[in-house]
């Protein structure tokens, strides 16, 4: 573990490198709405999260990272474009009592840069990541990229229900998750036996009757709402099996692992299979002739399609990240987050990336050299 002092020498070098190339410096509160942060990030965050009560603005939430509250002031009257920086803590709680002093600490600094451009969105993810690459040349790290658009493509093309393509999107980054409900929609895997028993149930009358009937009401949710979803399910069960080579072509396009060149030629022979792809694999070729332009070697830089299933719920384009030892946590990391400007910007949207740097993690391997 570097010491405080080579820590802060590490963020500061890496904040003054982000106003030179044209970030405007900002803050953040440390104390952001619980509500907000855990629409966006999913319940799964609250594990992680630092909640406290407040008596007048309630659930409260120490921040978890910069890229919401960031957001929500650029869509408040921001310039467009634009380009940010930022350097503070971020709180994470963490499950082993080992990790508190040592690579994943509860509070550490966070040093980020982000841009907002409209005009050109794959020049824009280029910019970031050579510049994010740039700030840690020299050190043995492993930069790898990947593109969660190519996989929200996927899903949305796929020929099944829209209920069925919304279970898959909505758990994109459970992997387990996503693949158990794959594998059922496709036909591989048996219909669980409680699911079974409760349709043949269902079908032997009317669901609402039923409901009515079942016993008494304990929680939240109303007679109409547990109708709705019995409805639901009794419909889901009528859908046919979502073809053999959609789902094969999902299940490789998931296990893709290559060269980023590489990746093109296979993402290109996918997309005549799957014409969905279309649009995100051109995006992908224009963001590989920006990276070259940057003096990134496209030829050698790895593509994982399934990069960015792990990390944050609001990515939904260009992801990277860069790593060392298998037991840490990435140096770096960021990524494409368009939807998420729209979601906190009531309506209006402006394409926006971004990556952070750990100054902790860079500060002790530069000590180590």
């Amino acid at each position: 573990m570097a010491s405080k002092a080579a820590i802060r020498f590490e963020a500061d070098r890496l904040f003054t490198m982000f106003q030179a190339a044209g970030a405007v410096p900002v803050d953040a509160d440390i104390l952001l709405p619980a509500e907000t942060l855990l629409d966006l990030y999913g319940e799964d965050i609250r594990a992680r999260a630092y909640v406290t009560h407040d008596p007048v603005r309630g659930e409260m939430m120490l921040r978890p990272d910069f890229t919401v509250p960031v957001v929500q002031a650029h869509m408040k009257g921001g310039a467009d474009p634009a380009r940010y920086c930022y350097m503070g803590k971020v709180f994470r709680a963490q499950d082993h009592v080992a990790d508190i002093s040592g690579a994943r600490p509860p509070e550490y600094l966070q040093v980020g840069f982000e841009v907002f451009d409209r005009s050109a969105p794959q020049a824009a993810d280029a910019e970031v990541f050579a510049l994010i690459a740039g700030a840690l040349s020299g050190l043995p790290l492993r930069a790898v990229t990947g593109d969660m658009g190519i996989l929200l493509a996927a899903v949305q093309g796929l020929s099944t229900t829209p209920a069925r393509k919304a279970a898959l999107l909505r758990h994109v980054w459970r992997p387990q998750r996503f693949l158990s409900l794959l594998n059922r929609f496709a036909g591989r895997s048996p219909v669980p036996p409680a699911r079974s028993a409760l349709l043949q149930r269902l079908s032997n009358g009317d669901i609402a009757a039923q409901v009515a009937n079942a016993a008494p009401m304990i929680g939240l949710r109303s007679e109409g709402e547990i109708a709705a979803r019995a409805s639901a399910l009794m419909e889901d069960a009528k859908a046919p099996p979502l073809p053999a080579g959609e789902a094969d072509l999902l299940t490789a396009l998931l296990s893709l692992t290559s060269s980023c060149d590489a990746a093109l030629g296979q993402l290109q022979l996918m997309a005549q299979k799957m014409p969905s792809l279309d649009g995100a694999t051109h995006r992908f070729a224009q963001r590989l002739g920006a990276l070259r332009a940057h003096g990134v070697d496209t030829a050698s830089l790895p593509f994982e399609a399934s990069l960015g299933r792990a990390s944050m719920e609001y990515y939904d384009g260009f992801v990277f990240s860069f790593t060392g030892a298998a037991e840490l946590p990435p140096y770096a990391s960021g990524g494409r987050y368009d939807a998420l400007t729209q979601v906190l910007g009531g309506g209006r949207s402006i394409p926006a990336v971004g990556g952070v740097i750990r100054p902790h993690l860079v500060a002790a391997l530069r000590g180590a050299q």
